[in-house]
């Protein structure tokens, strides 16, 4: 099970450096285009449509990066008064029920993707699937996090 492990570090590591450059390549286009249009009166039609795409992976990846750390915010009021058995149990439990979320989250993301495959953005005629291939891709990586995760709860 080692390779787990090591796959989850491998893709937290390529979804962080992917979310730096996607992150510096907004900040890029939104200023050039807060250049353009209020220096050279003249907008950059295709900004805010790449802008938005951008955000959107940001978001989803960021999701996973976050998820990998475990810098989501919890609420663990109740958990950490239970004796460690039962601690633990709670742990397992929400991993699992993590892990079944994540699953639901690739199976939906891929049939969203097929309903929407015909569809093409307006400004820059990129197909709406390539914006949402992103949510089967973060379900999946959220899984191999998870289930990394699920492999050192239940080593403890």
């Amino acid at each position: 099970m080692q390779w787990v492990f090591w796959l989850s570090e491998r893709l937290n590591g390529l979804v962080e450096g992917s979310l730096f450059v996607f992150g510096f390549s907004m900040a890029i286009i939104t200023g050039v285009q807060v250049f353009c249009r209020y220096v050279l009166n003249h907008s950059l039609f295709w900004s805010e449509e790449v802008g938005r795409m951008l955000l959107v992976w940001i978001t989803f990846l960021g999701a996973t990066a976050a998820y990998k750390r475990k810098a989501h915010v919890g609420i663990d009021l109740v958990v950490r008064r239970l004796p460690p058995p039962a601690e633990k149990a709670a742990e397992l439990v929400v991993l699992a029920l993590s892990l079944i979320f994540f699953f639901v989250l690739v199976f939906y993301g891929i049939q969203f993707m097929g309903f929407i495959a015909g569809q093409k953005t307006a400004a820059l005629g990129i197909p709406m699937g390539l914006a949402y291939a992103v949510i089967p891709l973060s379900g999946l990586i959220f899984s191999v996090h998870a289930l990394s995760q699920l492999l050192q709860a239940v080593r403890k």
